[in-house]
């Protein structure tokens, strides 16, 4: 089983790569708020734990997030592996995750991490605007819609969220910074950590983190 973990902070591009990667790898892409999501709608028994933190506005232990996890990685189409995008978000969880893996006789391949500095995500992450169906991202000079306020995805409003305002950006990346710092640095110890320059245009990002784990480069059969 092939099992590809993707870092970044808000911001820097890991849930455009991580669309990317699924489909050149052939790989399901799994992010946790669409796994409790899920759980909770259908009623498993992972599902109805976690509802039953949030509901009382505690963090859902790692044991139960990383439960969902591995049912995930059970399913037929993830027989190959998977794409985890956004998780371990903790040192903790990412030694969780790995104890769990080991367990089935498994291992992270590579922690893939999209490294943007500090400024240049509080740039990006203001001018931010998402489409009120899906939550397809634009930005106002970075990735500006066709239409303006018209999501070119699937024809919807686009709105602003009061928290992309830069001073509560500010202090949002302050905390999620260190958390993502101690992950990181769990894979970096480990030896599979890649690091790329998530400030390159998309293409380039993509074809920096398909080079670091297939041995033939991407841009060699994608000119």
């Amino acid at each position: 089983m092939r099992v590809l973990v993707l870092l970044g902070a808000p911001g820097a591009g890991k849930g455009t790569q991580a669309h990317i990667l699924a489909r050149h790898l052939g790989l399901p892409r799994v992010a946790t708020g669409d796994l409790f999501r899920a759980a909770v709608r259908e009623g498993t028994p992972l599902g109805t734990a976690a509802q039953a933190y949030m509901e009382r506005g505690e963090l859902v232990p790692d044991e139960i997030t990383v439960g969902m996890l591995l049912e995930r990685l059970a399913a037929d189409d993830a027989a190959r592996g998977a794409i985890l995008d956004g998780f371990p978000r903790t040192r903790s969880q990412a030694a969780a995750l790995d104890r769990a893996l080991a367990e089935r006789g498994a291992a992270v391949e590579a922690a893939l991490y999209v490294d943007v500095p500090a400024d240049e995500l509080l740039a990006r992450l203001s001018g931010r605007w998402l489409c009120e169906a899906a939550g397809h991202t634009y930005h106002e000079t970075a990735y500006p819609p066709r239409v303006p306020g018209i999501c070119d995805v699937d024809g919807s409003r686009l709105v602003q969220r009061d928290d992309d305002r830069p001073e509560v950006v500010r202090a949002r990346l302050e905390k999620q910074l260190g958390a993502l710092a101690e992950v990181v640095e769990h894979y970096r110890a480990a030896g599979i950590l890649q690091a790329v320059d998530g400030r390159r245009p998309i293409a380039a990002v993509t074809n920096d983190l398909l080079d670091s784990i297939e041995p033939v480069p991407y841009w060699r059969t994608h000119p």
